[in-house]
């Protein structure tokens, strides 16, 4: 298990929880390494002797140094970049033996990892990691794909890491991995001890344990109604959401693609006319520009719903409010009047817009929860779905650690982070 922390005591409780559950190894992650130094090492080390202990340096050049600093701080095993130089790895490995510590290599951003595995082994390394970074994990790359292909041309056994959790640890024992390293999916869980005993018997019976993998489309809408539109703000750094726009209706959430509609102060002739044009999977947006004139009310809501459209979202007013939340149907807007307009047709369907200060384009994806609603720029909607999952895996160990009594800011080591 991986530890890409920046906190050490949280770093050892997790370890504790992990080992409990069935982890073999726990590793010292870069993070932690680069926050806590070699002390990561030793400590960790310290609180679990009879655990092997990882040291992800990320080693790309004085491989000798580095290797003895972390065999004395009290690793077993020491890991290096595999873009690093021959001469690097060489050179590592002679402090390796005269330490008697292991060479682990990773090949995250390596061109050609088939062709790198080969050299590596020529070599004599001790592992190789196929591994896809957590940026690149983020834009649909896949480790299973990549340890296929290298597990056919080497012998040298094989870890697997990157976005790793139960089905994609059993598919990689199922495609050749000897080791699987885990780091989120159980790191940011709220029960450690209980995601690593899941992963351990998926991988302990990974020939039955490997699932139908969703396609890309299908895993980022699941995760967009499994995460919160705050998680999904995080993950877009504090961007994405729109100013004012609330729900009408207490639980409920959108997740679909945008049509837009751009209108003008209570015109609801283009709003109506583009409930046609939409189905199943899309959202509505609309831009009315008035909070005292509505182009929106009872009976387009019931038209809304009987197209299986997945909701709707106007920057403006609506009215019918009653009815709106006997159907039960998710509309979001940023205000409620009584007032109708008429629908003089003025507007288009399917234009760029604003709503709610944010710019809005045909396709994007459009989230709406009870804290508000996000848009989500249709070529980075994968990467950022991912990206809130980590989020809220993150949360679920902060409530789990304050629940047990911390506060927010012990929890998350303030007073240390806070730029001087």
């Amino acid at each position: 298990m991986a530890l890409d922390l920046l906190e050490l005591d949280r770093s050892i409780q997790i370890a504790k929880e992990a080992v409990l559950g069935g982890a073999d190894w726990i590793e010292a992650g870069t993070p932690l390494i680069k926050s806590e130094g070699m002390d990561a090492v030793r400590e960790i080390k310290k609180a679990l002797p009879g655990t092997r202990i990882v040291a992800d340096m990320k080693t790309v050049d004085t491989g000798a140094m580095e290797v003895e600093m972390a065999a004395k701080a009290g690793a077993d095993i020491v890991a290096l970049l595999a873009v690093s130089d021959n001469s690097t790895i060489e050179d590592a490995l002679r402090a390796a033996r005269k330490y008697g510590v292991q060479i682990m290599m990773d090949l995250i951003s390596v061109p050609d990892p088939i062709a790198r595995s080969r050299e590596l082994e020529a070599l004599g390394v001790d592992y190789i990691c196929v591994h896809v970074g957590i940026d690149q994990q983020m834009t649909g790359r896949d480790t299973v794909d990549f340890l296929k292909e290298i597990a056919k041309v080497v012998s040298t056994p094989l870890a697997a890491a990157g976005g790793i959790d139960p089905i994609t640890g059993a598919q990689a024992i199922a495609s050749g991995a000897d080791i699987v390293i885990v780091g989120g999916s159980i790191v940011r869980s709220a029960d450690v001890t209980a995601s690593a005993q899941k992963l351990r018997d998926a991988i302990d019976h990974a020939e039955t344990s490997v699932g139908a993998k969703m396609s890309r489309d299908e895993e980022m809408i699941a995760i967009f109604r499994e995460v919160s539109t705050p998680n999904i703000s995080d993950g877009m750094h504090r961007k994405g959401a729109m100013r004012g726009i609330l729900p009408i209706n207490l639980g409920t959430k959108i997740v679909g693609r945008a049509v837009t509609v751009q209108t003008f102060a209570g015109d609801w002739a283009k709003p109506v006319e583009a409930i046609d044009l939409c189905g199943p999977g899309d959202v509505l947006v609309i831009y009315n520009g008035s909070n005292y004139i509505a182009p929106w009310g009872g009976l387009a809501t019931l038209s809304s719903k009987n197209r299986g459209i997945e909701g709707v979202v106007i920057d403006g007013a609506v009215r019918d409010v009653d009815e709106i939340r006997e159907l039960k149907y998710p509309l979001f807007a940023s205000g409620i009047t009584p007032n109708a307009g008429d629908p003089k047709g003025m507007g288009e369907i399917n234009s760029e817009i604003t709503c709610g200060g944010q710019t809005v384009r045909p396709g994007d994806y459009i989230v709406g929860d009870e804290s508000g609603v996000v848009v989500i720029p249709k070529e980075r909607a994968y990467e950022i779905a991912r990206r809130a999952k980590e989020v809220q895996k993150m949360e679920s160990r902060l409530y789990e650690e304050i629940r047990r009594g911390g506060t927010l800011s012990t929890v998350a080591n303030l007073k240390k982070w806070e730029k001087v």
